[in-house]
């Protein structure tokens, strides 16, 4: 199959049943879900491929995942970049974004199974990840985007990790309000790292060559709600024909002849959230002649020497797979958790101020 074009409804479960199985023969049994079998796992794509079988409805296997993120978590609440066989494979550093990462996996989950008590087992887990990572804000509001083995900040940021780190701020702020525990602090730094985001470009990449070549630092701060609007619309017309390789997907890299799938799934979700629903469509509909025989997907295409590379078919990508047809499908109760802004609290808030509004407007019609 080289092309698949979805809409609300139409969700291909024959067609990705597959790519659910491959996820499946990955996983442990003690539920580690590696890059693949005789590879690394790390704590942000073991959760983006626990995020694919939940969407499959795969409850069991997903919560078994989370679960291995537990037992593998530090006492002050932090992962190791990369394990294999349950051992760091080395501790020079631990990423803030995919220890923040978790939040979003929780909250993705809970969304889909409504289980209040998979909620309640977790939150210590999601209280220690966010506590450890907002240890490293600073007072202009971004997060260094990792520590070393000791603890120390390494005095620097990434666009595309903080960005990823408000949108699980905003989830963690969802299971907090949820569970019925206070929500302002994680609030305030939320809006500190959306502010320091739209606002603040001096603090970050300060130490190393900008990353603006990279496709996520252009698509991220949109797919994570930290963009919205026009200016989120301009924002990805204005680079549209840097990145996008008609017929392939996504660049990793500007000036690189190179599409991966996950990237171009994410930027799918991107353009539903700018709602350009038409071109999310046509651009996950190219991803499919990279479906190899056993549901898995191969990682990238270098497409000036036309060949696959790396030739690994990484559960992450499987993950984004379903994430983007789930996105495209409304298929379960999670699909709009990177379309729309989901943050309950403000929600609620609204919701309060329209009844007190609705309140106000009949008191004063009685009194006339």
């Amino acid at each position: 199959m080289t092309s698949l074009l979805l809409q609300k409804g139409r969700y291909p479960k024959a067609l990705l049943q597959p790519t659910v199985d491959y996820i499946l023969k990955q996983q442990f049994e003690d539920g580690c879900i590696p890059w693949y079998r005789g590879d690394k796992a790390d704590p942000w794509d073991h959760t983006e491929a626990a995020m694919g079988l939940s969407i499959a409805g795969e409850f069991s296997a997903a919560e078994k995942a989370y679960q291995w993120l537990a037992n593998q978590q530090l006492d002050d609440g932090s992962w190791w970049n990369h394990y294999k066989d349950n051992q760091p494979v080395c501790k020079d550093k631990r990423e803030t974004n995919f220890v923040a990462y978790v939040a979003t996996g929780i909250w993705h989950h809970y969304l889909i199974a409504k289980d209040n008590h998979f909620l309640a087992l977790h939150w210590p887990m999601v209280a220690k990840a966010i506590a450890f990572v907002l240890r490293y804000q600073s007072a202009q509001g971004e997060i260094d985007w990792a520590v070393d083995e000791q603890g120390k900040g390494l005095g620097d940021a990434l666009i595309t990790a903080n960005s990823s780190i408000a949108k699980s701020l905003e989830c963690a702020i969802n299971i907090a309000h949820t569970l019925g525990h206070p929500t302002a602090h994680w609030q305030s730094a939320r809006a500190n790292i959306v502010t320091c985001l739209k606002q603040k470009p001096e603090r970050f990449d300060r130490t190393w060559e900008s990353k603006a070549r990279y496709s996520m630092d252009w698509f991220y701060p949109v797919l994570t709600g930290v963009i919205t609007g026009d200016e989120a619309v301009t924002r990805i017309n204005n680079r549209w024909h840097e990145f996008v390789e008609k017929g392939l997907g996504c660049r990793c890299v500007a000036d690189e002849p190179w599409v991966t799938i996950a990237e171009s799934c994410e930027l799918t979700m991107a353009l539903l959230a700018i709602g350009d629903h038409a071109r999310a469509v046509n651009l996950y509909s190219w991803l499919h002649q990279f479906l190899d025989t056993d549901g898995g997907y191969w990682m990238g295409y270098q497409f000036r020497d036309k060949v696959v590379w790396p030739e690994e078919k990484t559960t992450w990508t499987s993950g984004a797979i379903l994430l983007a047809a789930d996105a495209l499908t409304e298929h379960t109760a999670a699909a709009k958790l990177f379309t729309e802004n989901s943050d309950i609290t403000y929600i609620d808030a609204a919701l309060n101020l329209r009844q007190k509004n609705q309140r106000s407007a009949a008191k004063a019609l009685r009194a006339d």
